[in-house]
């Protein structure tokens, strides 16, 4: 590690201010400050020490999503053996090469099987987000002259986790290329966005290509035969997710009771859908993480249920003939779709979500809410927790005014007192 310093700070001199590489200064810095502690100090009037700074926060973030990656691997291997051993092919060449090269069988019982083969789908996608949202955050960077910051490690962890594992890595380039340019750099860059990176990211893949993230076939990654893009999965393996299949009325809730088999295999992820989501055990294991380092907010996360609650409660009293997820109860709003991964990573955003302690149980409140809103009123787009993140995201600093005016009305009175 000593070779290691004395290189870099020996390298410092050719990016400094007046070289001929001084544009290039953040690259240096980036590096630097990823291996070591920055050497800088403050200077000047006295400033409040905080020990949990950005580099710590980001990693700890990192730490807390390894449950959800490590499924992300093991699922999305599990239901592509799954399909493929009831008769679906394997979606690309190279990936079923490289899977019998390493002596593995389409096995969905064998639990490294699964994990290797899953990583084929999410490394490549993994790869490609940190790729060219990194490039974009230097060259960002390097026209303004700032450092680059760690808050793109977790952007970039976070997208590969909420896309399927049939996305064409194309569209995964051009969403986090729209999530980082158009969700944080327009506004200034890492802390200034308004909007969660990660989630901008997957609205723009989901509105502008529809059929590669939506539907029933990009959920398992066997869907597909070959190159040829025709669909082989047999009538014997379902791609569609549960809310998929309820909204298009090809499954009702009440035939599987809460704590039901299929309950427990939706609680442990072992079902079709994003990567990364499907987990709400891997989601619970981040969630400690997040509170016992005060990384993630608990006040956040239980507005979320509340308002989850309340609303799935009352429309689940509402009896339609046409719509089968009014009769989705509490339970299993809980552990469909993204709802605890947006509960634990998304809702939780330090920059986007309300910064005030009420402020953030009446916003991850009304997240709650519109979750419920938009999966039972609206079954066209039956996931909702994306929407209902990012709608909120827009009210965050409308709802923290009203409690830090009211902080400063409090303080003026008992002063003039």
């Amino acid at each position: 590690m000593k070779l290691i310093r004395s290189l870099l700070d020996k390298q410092e001199q050719l990016f400094a201010k007046g070289s001929k590489l001084e544009k290039l200064y953040p690259l240096h810095e980036a590096l630097d400050t990823i291996l070591y502690t920055p050497g800088m100090v403050t200077k000047g009037t006295t400033h409040v020490r905080e020990a949990l700074d950005l580099k710590r926060m980001m990693i700890m973030v990192a730490v807390a999503l390894m449950p959800c990656i490590g499924m992300a691997f093991y699922n999305t291997g599990y239901q592509a053996n799954l399909a493929i051993g009831n008769g679906a092919e394997a979606l690309d060449v190279w990936q079923t090469t490289v899977f019998a090269a390493l002596g593995f069988a389409h096995n969905h019982g064998d639990f490294l099987a699964n994990v290797v083969y899953g990583g084929l789908f999410f490394i490549p996608v993994l790869l490609v987000t940190f790729t060219v949202g990194g490039l974009i955050e230097a060259g960002f960077a390097i026209i303004r002259n700032h450092e680059i910051n760690e808050g793109f490690l977790v952007t970039g962890l976070l997208l590969p986790l909420t896309l399927p594992p049939t996305i064409p890595l194309w569209q995964v380039a051009l969403g986090i290329a729209f999530g980082v340019i158009i969700g944080k750099e327009i506004f200034g860059g890492t802390g200034m966005n308004v909007l969660n990176v990660a989630l901008t990211a997957r609205a723009f893949l989901f509105f502008a290509y529809p059929a590669q993230i939506s539907g029933d076939s990009p959920w398992i990654a066997a869907s597909l035969s070959g190159l040829s893009g025709s669909s082989t999965l047999p009538d014997a393996v379902s791609g569609a997710t549960w809310l998929g299949k309820a909204a298009a009325g090809a499954e009702t809730f009440a035939a599987h009771p809460v704590f039901g088999t299929e309950w427990w295999n939706s609680f442990w992820g072992l079902v079709p859908g994003s990567m990364g989501e499907t987990s709400v055990a891997a989601c619970l294991l981040g969630a400690l993480i997040l509170v016992a380092t005060q990384v993630g907010s608990w006040r956040t996360m239980l507005g979320v249920a509340i308002g989850t609650y309340i609303m799935s409660t009352m429309l689940h009293g509402i009896e339609s003939d046409t719509n089968n997820m009014f009769a989705v109860p509490f339970g299993w709003h809980v552990v469909v779709g993204g709802w605890a991964f947006g509960l634990v990573f998304m809702a939780t955003d330090p920059v986007s979500s309300a910064f005030t302690d009420t402020g953030k149980l009446i916003y991850g409140f009304f997240i709650g809410v519109l979750v419920v809103l938009v999966r039972v009123v609206n079954p066209a787009y039956p996931e909702g927790m994306m929407l209902a993140i990012l709608f909120m995201n827009m009210f965050a600093p409308f709802i923290d005014h009203f409690f830090v005016q009211a902080n400063i009305k409090r303080r003026v009175a008992r002063n003039a007192a």
